[in-house]
């Protein structure tokens, strides 16, 4: 018996070529599943890099290039977020299947119109929550699925953005104009995986915010001036006060407290900020028989469960889950890969994906009505609900009733 041969590579065309490049370079795999074809970027210097990284790529300066080029299998949308809808919408339309990058755009009106395209036109859609992958958060879902703190009752989380000065106040991600809010475009991982953990979607939702410390800093790049070549550094650029060359405009908040009521009755609480010291994510799950929570989430990371009896604080638990090591080569704890890995899977011979449009949109929703909350003195919010066909029809794992 011969063994089957490998199906040609897909023939995959990216849109953007900036700080998300990264996944372009992990989905091309000459040889082994998936290349990149055809690159398009308006920024010349980014055409440039993405020339030295896919030598073999034809690269243009507009969408259209790539969009409408009938040897293109598939697409990845890496542009800024509120570029989003309507260079998906275009592709889905074209008849090309799309990875979005997270989140999958800033108003819950783009989010529903490209979903409505990718049922309009029957392709796929598939978006990149990669948290999905990483393997704390899978661990943590298996621990509660497979009952170790009882029925969940309340998540909450914390978020500690180190380094929030130079990924989110030097560039298009400080202004509203582009990203709506961080609560929105940072926090959208965080509230996709609270949902997942919780079995829910957020219905009520309740911000206050405020811009406490990025605001007040003078230094600001003029209009139009790039960003400086150190605009990122991991040891540098602290205390906050001492950054330099923000982004001209800063209109989003650097703190953010969230407080969540879910359509399954879980209530919820999520936290941001972008002047801490250090950068890591807490996740606390707590049900009717215990709870979890992890300790870090890369190397040496672990989840531990409190489950057996009432007691002060032990800092061994009742268990004590090591998180799986992964290769980290393209960022996230090894979860971009693992990403890449489904959407090719899902490319090829669709079905379900751990990834979920719905689930996307649902965050989006939740981060925009938050938002709206944050900015008129803590009001509650009703997080708007999805048309029941288009969530039939995701969960069917887009295909036709």
């Amino acid at each position: 018996m011969t063994d089957l041969p490998e199906p040609p590579d897909l023939r995959i065309g990216v849109l953007g070529y900036g700080l998300r490049g990264s996944l372009a370079r992990t989905a091309h795999r000459p040889g082994a599943g998936a290349r990149v074809v055809t690159l398009a970027d308006p920024d010349d210097r980014a055409r440039a890099l993405a020339a030295e990284a896919f030598p073999d790529a034809v690269m243009a300066a507009g969408p259209r290039k790539v969009i409408e080029d009938p040897s293109v299998d598939a697409v990845l949308v890496l542009t800024p977020d509120h570029t989003h809808a309507d260079l998906a919408c275009q592709a889905l339309v074209a008849g090309k299947p799309v990875c979005v990058e997270k989140p999958l755009e800033t108003t819950v009106e783009d989010c529903d119109r490209i979903l409505r395209a990718a049922f309009e036109s029957g392709t796929r859609l598939y978006v990149g929550h990669n948290m999905r992958h990483m393997p704390v958060v899978r661990l943590m879902r298996e621990l509660v699925a497979g009952g170790a703190i009882g029925e969940v009752k309340t998540v909450w989380v914390r978020h500690f953005v180190g380094y929030g000065g130079d990924w989110y106040f030097k560039d298009w991600h400080a202004e509203r104009e582009h990203t709506t809010g961080l609560l929105l475009q940072k926090a959208a991982h965080d509230i996709d995986v609270l949902h997942w953990l919780a079995g829910g979607y957020a219905r009520e939702v309740q911000a206050m915010g405020d811009l406490m410390v990025y605001g007040d800093i003078p230094h600001r790049r003029a209009p139009g001036e790039p960003k400086a070549e150190d605009w990122y550094t991991k040891d540098g650029h602290w205390p906050p006060h001492t950054q330099r060359a923000l982004n001209p405009v800063i209109d989003v908040e650097d703190v953010s407290l969230l407080n969540m009521r879910l359509d399954n009755g879980v209530l919820a609480a999520y936290q941001q900020c972008h002047f801490t010291p250090d950068y890591w994510r807490n996740y606390t799950v707590i049900g009717d028989a215990g709870r979890l929570e992890n300790f870090g989430d890369g190397p040496g990371a672990e989840v531990r469960v409190w489950n057996t009896r009432r007691s002060g604080y032990r800092a061994d638990a009742d268990e004590i889950h090591p998180v799986p090591e992964v290769q980290d080569n393209a960022g996230h704890g090894g979860a971009d890969p693992l990403l890449v890995d489904e959407f090719l899977r899902f490319v090829r011979d669709g079905g379900t994906t751990d990834t979920s449009p719905v689930a996307a949109r649902m965050a989006v929703a939740a981060g925009c009505r938050a938002t709206d909350s944050l900015r008129d003195g803590g009001t509650p919010r009703r997080v708007p609900e999805l048309d029941a066909e288009l969530v039939a029809y995701f969960e069917r794992g887009q295909t036709p009733a």
